[in-house]
C-alpha cells in the first residue's frame, strides 16, 4: 500500500531514483490519485466552513461589552425610595425602586447594577436586598429622562447603615 505525502514529482523522483509520474499512483483497489486537479469550489467552501466552525468552537469567549456612554449621561443623581424588586441576574442585576416623581406620583426606576457573579465576589447575594427595603441610590441617569433608568454607582440602606460603592 502506498502512503501519500506532501512530496511533489521532483521530490519523489530524487528519493527513488526513478522518473515516474506520481500524479497517477494508485492505492490498491482504488482509483488513481490525481494531485494535479484543482480542489472543487464546493469542497473549498466546505473545508472553510469546517475550519471556521472548529475555530469558533474552541476559541475562548471574548470579553466584550457595550459602552455605557451611549445609554447613560455623565451627571450623577440620587434617588430615594422603596425596593419593588431586586433582579439578581446576568448580564446585569437591577434594582426596581419606587420613588416619588416630580408631580407627586410614584415612579418606578430601573437601576442597573453589576453582574450576579461580580456582586457575589463582593459579598452581595440575591437575598441581600429585599422588596420593601428603603434605599438611597446614586448613579448616572439615562440620557432619556422619561426612561427612569439609572446606572448605580452607590447604594445606602439607612435602616442598618449598609453601603456599597462602585469602583468605576
Amino acid at each position: 500500500m502506498l502512503l501519500v505525502s506532501a512530496f511533489d514529482a521532483h521530490d519523489w523522483n530524487e528519493l527513488t531514483g526513478t522518473n515516474r509520474d506520481i500524479s497517477t499512483l494508485c492505492i490498491p483497489n482504488r482509483s488513481p490519485i490525481r494531485y494535479h486537479l484543482a480542489m472543487p469550489r464546493s469542497a473549498k467552501l466546505a473545508l472553510a466552513t469546517l475550519l471556521l466552525a472548529t475555530a469558533l468552537l474552541f476559541v475562548r469567549r471574548v470579553s466584550a461589552h457595550h459602552s455605557f456612554a451611549s445609554t447613560y449621561s455623565d451627571q450623577t443623581i440620587t434617588i430615594e425610595g422603596k425596593v419593588d424588586e431586586f433582579l439578581y441576574r446576568n448580564p446585569h442585576s437591577a434594582v426596581l425602586l419606587e420613588a416619588p416623581g416630580k408631580n407627586g406620583q410614584t415612579v418606578v426606576w430601573a437601576a442597573e447594577w453589576s453582574t450576579a457573579g461580580q456582586l457575589s465576589r463582593q459579598g452581595i447575594e440575591k437575598d441581600m436586598i429585599k422588596p420593601g427595603d428603603h434605599l438611597i441610590l446614586s448613579g448616572n441617569p439615562s440620557r432619556n429622562p422619561s426612561d427612569h433608568r439609572l446606572r448605580i454607582s452607590a447604594i445606602t440602606r439607612p435602616s442598618d447603615g449598609w453601603k456599597w460603592k462602585s469602583s468605576y
